[in-house]
């Protein structure tokens, strides 16, 4: 299935349940069939005319750490050009489990592989993120043989040529999977391979894989979309500016650089489906969506979908009560910092664009927070405001003259509250 036919299927998901449950059925058909073609692994006997190479999973110790490690070994034959021949052994790894057409690369953390200490590995800019996979370079790692005296060397007992730390490995789904090593030794002069050879190997990742998170990123965007619909249809409205900020943002995003003008028509389909959805009435289950959303997305980009929503909300210049009860649930439900949350709420959705001005969500006051609570957090926002009466922007002004009355009235409202309980 495709990563562009995954991404409708999961905006389908939230507005027609029974049609995906139906797509899904038949995908996970054809998946089992894919199974059954898994790689069948077969032993060999050895053939010492010719390289042969095996894999064993070891812990190997460096200085004080210790790490876990395949190491690779060969035995067997190796024909030169020349006697005192120069030689170097290349590794590439690969995931085989779903068969040949399926085959995935390993990649590297790392820039440099190399058995040279001088040579040490060096992890690839931070700033690179992890979900741009095509800077994450194919592993390959190459080390010295040093001179082979014969034209044709033979080496009688299984030598160890690699210990490839885990840690420096990418691979490409989590679970059990059949690995391939492709292991060459090649001409140090003219880079020519003078001997190869390949083994499998079975190994349980226990981490995401690239493409897992990948398809976790993709299937995080379609939910924040169907989320950001929630938010524009919370107020039983669905404005034109709400409705073409959320398509304009999901194309941009649910679309790579290579998806082809049918599949932008496809995805302009089930936006179209999705408003009509919300338009006649339905609801999202709001809670079963974020909470999958914590399952398989990082904290930042639940960040990027309450951006999203906020956004959504100020696209037609006011922000119904209902609009910023839903945020609050979805914040709350993606279990985000709610002071962070707050910040942003301020700075997007100014209280000066709130129909109605909610002091709960506004302030940060929960419906279960004790009275003490309740005063230290008025105090916290009062000074918070306070220091921005003076700030050199009207705009920021404006809004912190119109925070300190919210939290002004709101303070006066307890007040009689706590009086009223007492009278009785």
């Amino acid at each position: 299935m495709s990563q562009f036919n995954s991404n409708i299927y999961a905006l389908y998901k939230w507005v027609n349940p029974k049609i995906l449950d139906l797509l899904l059925t038949m995908v996970k058909s054809v998946q089992r069939g894919a199974d059954r073609k898994k790689l069948n692994a077969k032993r060999h006997p050895l053939n010492a005319n010719t390289l042969n190479c095996r894999v064993q999973l070891t812990k190997q110790k460096r200085d004080d750490t210790i790490f876990d490690a395949f190491t690779i070994q060969i035995v067997g034959s190796i024909q030169t050009a020349s006697d005192n021949d120069y030689a170097t052994v290349q590794i590439l790894i690969s995931d085989v489990t779903d068969g040949s057409d399926k085959t995935k690369p390993v990649r590297s953390l790392f820039t440099v592989h190399s058995s040279s200490p001088q040579d040490a590995c060096r992890r690839m800019n931070n700033e690179q993120s992890t979900m741009n996979f095509g800077a994450w370079p194919v592993f390959c790692y190459r080390a010295d043989l040093g001179r082979l005296p014969n034209r044709v060397t033979t080496l009688s007992d299984w030598t160890t040529v690699a210990h490839l730390n885990l840690d420096w490995l990418l691979f490409p789904y989590k679970g059990k999977r059949t690995l391939q090593f492709s292991t060459s030794v090649l001409s140090g002069q003219s880079g020519q391979e003078l001997a190869y050879a390949e083994c499998v190997f079975a190994y349980e990742n226990p981490a995401l894989g690239y493409v897992d998170l990948q398809e976790n990123l993709h299937r995080t965007k379609s939910l924040a979309v169907a989320l950001a619909f929630a938010v524009s249809a919370a107020d039983n409205k669905m404005y034109h500016a709400e409705v073409q900020f959320i398509k304009q943002w999901a194309i941009a995003n649910l679309l790579q650089n290579s998806e082809l003008r049918t599949q932008n028509s496809k995805l302009k389909t089930a936006l179209d489906y999705a408003v009509r959805f919300f338009q006649k009435g339905n609801q999202l289950d709001i809670y079963k969506v974020c909470k999958e959303v914590v399952e398989i997305a990082p904290v930042c980009d639940r960040y990027d979908i309450l951006d999203l929503c906020l956004q959504v909300a100020r696209a037609k210049g006011t922000v119904a009560a209902e609009e910023l009860t839903i945020l609050k649930y979805i914040a709350s439900w993606l279990e985000v910092d709610m002071d962070r949350f707050r910040a942003m709420m301020e700075k997007v959705l100014p209280v000066n664009i709130h129909q109605v001005k909610d002091a709960k969500v506004v302030l940060g006051l929960g419906l279960d927070m004790s009275k003490e609570k309740t005063r230290r957090q008025l105090n916290r926002q009062y000074r918070q405001w306070n220091s921005r009466v003076t700030n050199a922007d009207p705009a920021i002004q404006a809004q912190a003259d119109q925070m300190l009355k919210l939290i002004a009235e709101t303070r006066s409202q307890l007040i009689a509250d706590c009086r009223l309980s007492n009278a009785d």
